[in-house]
């Protein structure tokens, strides 16, 4: 299954709310349930933390989209 995010932050969330929240209490503990409770209450993680943690559980792939228009 493929899914389309328009943001790290977007996937993050994602996966906090459906895979996350499935996950046998054993694998929550630690920097899992850290990083959780970051961004959940402080919204002080990083992208590159966000990123490492979604390629645990699967593989991302990141692009950038850079748009430029002259009249």
């Amino acid at each position: 299954m493929t899914i389309k995010f328009s943001s790290i932050d977007e996937a993050f969330k994602w996966f906090l709310e459906n895979t996350y929240k499935k996950l046998p209490a054993d694998q929550k503990k630690g920097r899992l349930t850290y990083a959780w409770r970051d961004y959940t209450h402080n919204g002080s993680i990083t992208e590159k933390r966000m990123k490492t943690i979604l390629n645990e559980f699967g593989e991302i792939e990141v692009r950038t989209e850079v748009l430029y228009k002259t009249e």
